[in-house]
């Protein structure tokens, strides 16, 4: 298990650059076996952050969501770990998850809406959860606060928090 240690806690992301840069500096601490979970509500950024990992990681793109095909894997262009991004929102259990066949230990996971199955495929994980109405400043219209994956309120700031799990 890699140490982000060292970044772990709440950063204000201004920004949908700042959050692939904060992306890119989590990318470069990962090691195989690394599983992140993130977490947070459509359109608040968790696809932009894991394009950001995916630099760090130097992997082959493009990073897209997963939401269709449930996970993608992205072979190392530098020969480090591959990266296998993994969208687990319309998975019903962990044994689900499991079915995916993901070589864990060989691995960088980054895994969406995760959280409830991170336990029975790891140990210990990183979990990155991103609010971005934190601070009163989302998009609202006459249905409501969007949060269909709508880029209306890209600029708002997200509250990103880092930590250890379990």
């Amino acid at each position: 298990m890699s140490g982000l240690e060292s970044i772990d806690g709440a950063h204000e992301i201004s920004s949908p650059e700042a959050m692939e840069r904060l992306g890119e500096e989590i990318g470069r601490m990962l090691r195989p076996g690394d599983l992140v979970v993130l977490t947070g509500p459509l359109g608040a950024g968790k696809t932009t952050l894991t394009r950001g990992i995916a630099a760090g990681l130097d992997v082959r793109g493009p990073i897209q969501s997963p939401t269709f095909v449930i996970a993608r894997t992205h072979p190392s262009l530098s020969g480090g770990a591959p990266l296998v991004h993994v969208d687990a929102y319309r998975l019903g259990s962990a044994a689900e998850l499991d079915d995916l066949d993901i070589d864990f230990a060989s691995s960088v996971v980054v895994a969406e809406w995760a959280a409830p199955f991170a336990g029975a495929v790891a140990d210990g994980w990183w979990e990155v959860e991103i609010d971005r109405e934190w601070n009163g400043r989302g998009v609202d219209s006459a249905c409501g606060t969007y949060g269909h994956g709508e880029d209306l309120d890209a600029q708002t700031p997200r509250l990103v928090t880092i930590s250890r799990r379990p």
